[in-house]
């Protein structure tokens, strides 16, 4: 399996572009980009009117065992818990690898 681009949208319910929504961006990004396995951590901001999402992040994993451990390591399996479910509204999460044309 070749490598996996991780990639999550989503809504705060303090909303966007606020000290609280920066925070949370910014702790985001300093504890889930130190997990052993990720690559490439980026946050976003939405700029689209046709998405009904406010920010996102993207990662890259090696491979599938690499996305696994991220999933399962306990800063990971915390941040969900102490973190995510209570300040994410709404999310959706995408992973995708790169197409192999034969």
């Amino acid at each position: 399996m070749s490598a996996i681009k991780h990639m999550v949208v989503f809504s705060l319910h303090s909303g966007k572009e606020n000290e609280e929504a920066e925070l949370f961006l910014r702790t985001s990004k300093e504890e889930l980009a130190a997990i052993p396995g990720v690559e490439q951590f980026e946050v976003f901001r939405q700029v689209s009117p046709k998405a009904d999402f406010d920010y996102g992040f993207s990662m890259v994993f090696a491979d599938g065992q690499a996305y696994e451990s991220y999933n399962n390591h306990p800063v990971h399996v915390q941040y969900v818990q102490e973190r995510w479910l209570k300040q994410v509204i709404r999310f959706q999460e995408i992973d995708l690898t790169l197409h192999q044309s034969s």
